[in-house]
Parts: C-alpha cells; sequence; structure tokens
C-alpha cells in the first residue's frame, strides 16, 4: 500500500473517496502503540480477561493477540487487501482481546471504519476492553450497543463487508438480508474431531487432549467435540485420562494454577445437564454439576461407534470419547455429511503417514501430533471447507475455504470491482 491511497467507487448507489481518514502511517503508529501498551500492562488485561476465562488461557489469549499485531504490517504487505470503507463485525463471545486484534486492530489498516456489536454474553467485558484500547489507538472502531435487529439497520446493511461469528442459522439469516455487492464474511462452529490411534504416543496425545478441551474451561470453538481412540488403547487411555484429570485444581480464574474454573456462559449448564441426564449411564468419570457456583466437573462419556452418541458442541469440561475398532469405519464416519458440512478442524495422533490424515485434509485444517491450538496463527488463512463451519459470500458466490479477511479481500473484493 502507499502512504496515501484513493480511489472511488460506487457503494449502495453513491461514489465513496476511499482515502484513509487517518492516513496509513498514523495507523501504523496506532497499532504499533497498543503492541507497546499490551507488552507493558498485561495485568490490565488479564483483569478483564479473567472475568470470563481462566488466569491460564488469559495468558496464552493475551500472548497470542502479541504476535498477531506484530505480523499484522507483514500480513497486510503480504496479502495487499485493497481499501475497504466500512465493515460490520458481530465479535464472538469468547477470546474477547485476541477476536479484537484479528476483527478489528488488523483489519483497520485497510478498513477506513468498523462498527463492532458484542455478544450480550460478553458486553460489560467487551465495554471495558475496547475503552481501554481505544484510549490508546484511536482508531475509527466503534462499539454500537445495540439489539441484533438495530444493529443490523443501523451498520450492517449500510457495510461494504460484514464479518459474522457464531450459529450457521443465524449467518444465513443475516446473508440472506445482504445485496450481493455486500461481502459476507462467516466464522462458525465444527466438530474438530480429535483421533487417537493405536501409534499414537498416548502420554503426549493424552496430555494435549486436556490441554485442548479444557482451555478456557472447555469454552472455546476450536475445542475437541469427539475424541476417538483406537480398542486397542482403550484401557491404556482411560487409565491415563482420568488419572490426569484427578491430579488437575479447580480454582477461581484469578488463580494462576488453577487448570478449569466457573462456566461463564449460563445456558451451557442446562445444555450440559440435559445431555448428561440422557446419556448418564456413558458418564465414566466426573459428571458432577453445581448450579450455584457454576462449575462443571471434568466429565468422561465413554460409548463406541455404534453406541451412535449424538455429538454436540459444548462450551464446558466434557470428553465425549467414542472407542473405534477399525480405521475403515473411522473412514466412513468422518466423511458422512453431518461431519463434512461441519468440517473446520481436525487432529490425528499416530504415524504421520495414516491414509486417515489425508482423508481428513480435504475437508479439515488438520493437527497432527499437535493441537489445533498448536497450529492456530491469527495472521494466516484457518478454518476448514465445511458450510457451517465458514465461508464467504459475495455477488451470489460461496467461497467454502479457510479463511484470513485480508486475503479474501484480496481475492474476491478486488476482482469484483475491476
Amino acid at each position: 500500500m502507499e502512504e496515501r491511497e484513493r480511489g472511488g467507487r460506487e457503494v449502495h448507489g453513491t461514489t465513496v473517496d476511499l482515502e484513509l481518514s487517518i492516513p496509513l502511517s498514523q495507523r501504523r503508529e496506532a497499532i504499533t502503540r497498543c503492541i507497546h501498551f499490551i507488552e507493558t500492562n498485561p495485568e490490565m488485561l488479564r483483569e478483564i480477561l479473567t472475568e470470563i476465562s481462566t488466569y491460564q488461557t488469559a495468558e496464552l489469549e493475551i500472548q497470542a493477540s502479541l504476535r498477531a499485531l506484530k505480523n499484522a504490517f507483514n500480513e497486510v504487505h503480504n496479502n495487499r487487501p485493497p481499501l475497504v470503507n466500512r465493515m460490520s463485525v458481530f465479535m464472538p463471545s469468547n477470546v474477547i482481546l485476541y477476536s479484537y486484534v484479528l476483527y478489528l486492530l488488523i483489519p483497520s489498516l485497510y478498513i477506513n471504519r468498523i462498527e463492532f456489536r458484542s455478544s450480550t454474553s460478553v458486553l460489560p467485558q467487551v465495554r471495558k476492553l475496547h475503552h481501554l484500547l481505544q484510549s490508546i489507538h484511536q482508531l475509527p472502531l466503534s462499539l454500537l450497543e445495540l439489539s441484533h435487529k438495530e444493529f443490523m439497520k443501523a451498520s450492517v446493511l449500510r457495510a461494504d463487508v460484514v464479518v459474522f461469528t457464531g450459529t450457521y442459522q443465524n449467518a444465513e439469516s443475516i446473508k440472506f438480508q445482504l445485496a450481493k455487492t455486500q461481502l459476507f464474511i462467516f466464522f462458525g462452529q465444527g466438530i474438530n474431531p480429535f483421533i487417537i490411534s493405536e501409534t499414537a504416543d498416548l502420554e503426549k496425545a493424552v496430555h494435549d487432549l486436556i490441554q485442548a478441551r479444557l482451555y478456557n474451561t472447555g469454552q472455546d470453538c476450536m475445542g475437541p467435540d469427539v475424541v476417538y481412540v483406537s480398542e486397542t488403547m482403550k484401557d491404556s487411555f482411560l487409565s491415563l485420562l482420568t488419572a490426569k484429570l484427578d491430579a488437575l485444581k479447580y480454582g477461581s480464574n484469578a488463580d494462576k494454577d488453577s487448570a478449569y474454573g466457573p462456566i461463564h456462559y449460563t445456558g451451557t449448564l442446562e445444555m450440559v445437564g440435559q445431555h448428561l441426564t440422557q446419556y448418564s449411564e456413558k458418564i465414566v468419570y466426573g459428571g458432577r454439576i453445581d448450579y450455584r457456583d457454576k462449575v462443571i466437573q471434568p466429565t468422561v462419556l465413554l460409548s463406541t461407534l455404534a453406541d451412535k452418541v449424538k455429538i454436540v458442541e459444548f462450551f464446558s469440561p466434557v470428553f465425549n470419547v467414542v472407542i473405534y475398532s477399525k480405521e475403515e469405519d473411522l473412514k466412513r464416519i468422518v466423511t458422512q455429511e453431518y461431519f463434512v458440512e461441519r468440517a473446520l478442524g481436525a487432529t490425528f495422533y499416530g504415524r504421520s503417514d495414516s491414509p486417515i490424515i489425508e482423508i481428513l485434509r480435504k475437508k479439515h485444517t488438520v493437527s497432527v501430533n499437535e493441537t489445533l491450538f498448536d497450529i492456530e496463527n491469527g495472521n494466516s488463512p484457518f478454518g476448514g471447507y465445511g458450510p457451517m463451519a465458514n465461508y464467504v459470500s459475495y455477488r451470489g458466490e460461496l467461497i467454502i475455504k479457510p479463511i484470513l479477511i485480508s486475503q479474501i479481500l484480496h481475492e474476491y473484493w478486488q476482482r469484483g470491482d475491476q
């Protein structure tokens, strides 16, 4: 990008001047100020984040946010997104700092004005975070505290680009209200299967599984919703998993040493309670819920493929373990429509030349002998090839693939408006 880029194009019937209201050099300075502030004042951010996240998760989120910000200039230089006048963002209900970086701060380098709406479940925390960071960056990023309907009317229907994080059903509802000239980016949810094969390093696999499933007490959309374990590993796997869970410490979010804490999202308690009641005979560890203090004990459900236990995305420390006997059965399961539609990420532990890996890669972002959290990079495309996991809709075309906003705008917005 040049220091001050200009351009004009027609947006909803009017010609818009695309010169950045705050010059690019000043926007770079704003990002640099944010980096310095986060590095020197992590405790101020941690105080906000631990209202909804564990201490350990808050630390990881701060570090991930710093990495993404430090690589922001390279990301924009490499992808060369066009200047866009206005973007509206429906923010997710978790990782609020990281989301602020990925959906607001970095895009502010090439988007003139960004308006965003917080999930009501974390609005107090997002408000605090925005007010804190806004005093540092002073960029045209506006938190609109409006209902969904009001935000649609005041911002979304007037935007050039719309970003939505949430459920597929809600994404579809929004998409059908947009004009074809509006670019719509959807970040959804996936099943994220975690596979432990008979060739896996079991100690590492179980350790990493716990880290992934208990990330923010399970309140993260990248957590695995089903764990497939080879029948040959069943007994040793369960013995190791339950022993490690026994050793975990529960504590408040402010406790540095707690492995899990209270559930922030109240609806989760009811949802998990109903599921555990329905499949109570499958509970082999845990299963207790303290509704007063909003605590869900780490819980292990054990079934086989033949049991066909419903796979549900839980924002909680529930391990849905399914035993498989033959790899062919597993291949059949992960290529079924239910999985393909929700294909986002997948994790495999075992030999790196296993045929199941290539099958998974046709639709998923796959981590091998490491977790999805280990390979996720805020400056690179991420996601899968399932329409319920993520997609881009623009000018009548549906693009389903891993997404990075700057890259998508370069590839599609620029092409569509030439």
